[in-house]
C-alpha cells in the first residue's frame, strides 16, 4: 500500500461531509436501531461480492458486484453510527490500533527484512 496523499480523506472530513448531507434533510439520521439493521444489510452487501469474487456464480442477470463501493456503503453506515451518538471515529480506530498493536504485537509470525 502505497502512503496517503496529503490531500486523504480523514476520519473527521468524511464525518463532516455525512453529517452536512445528511442535516439537510429533516428526518435527519435513522435511529440506532434501523442503523443498526441497515449495517448488517451493508454487510450482507459486502458478503455477497466477496462470495461472487470467490467462486459462487451470481444468478442470472446480478451484477457481480462492486466491493470497493460495498465496504463505502458500508463506512457510510457507520459513519451515521458515529455520528448519532457523537463518537470520534478518529478516536476509536487509534484506540483500536492500539490495543491490537500491544495485546496482538507477538500473535502472528513476523516477516523477515524483504519478503
Amino acid at each position: 500500500m502505497s502512503p496517503p496523499s496529503p490531500d486523504a480523506l480523514t476520519f473527521s472530513d468524511a464525518s463532516a461531509r455525512v453529517d452536512a448531507y445528511v442535516s439537510q434533510f429533516k428526518e435527519g439520521y435513522f435511529p440506532p436501531l434501523l442503523l443498526m439493521a441497515r449495517l448488517s444489510e451493508e454487510a450482507g452487501e459486502v458478503a455477497r461480492v466477496i462470495a461472487h469474487e470467490n467462486g459462487k456464480t451470481p444468478k442470472p442477470g446480478e451484477d457481480a458486484g462492486d466491493l470497493e463501493l460495498e465496504l463505502a456503503d458500508l463506512l457510510f453506515v457507520m459513519i451515521c453510527m458515529a455520528n448519532e451518538r457523537g463518537i470520534s471515529l478518529e478516536r476509536g480506530f487509534a484506540r483500536m490500533m492500539d490495543k491490537v498493536e500491544t495485546r496482538d504485537a507477538n500473535r502472528w509470525t513476523r516477516k523477515e527484512k524483504g519478503e
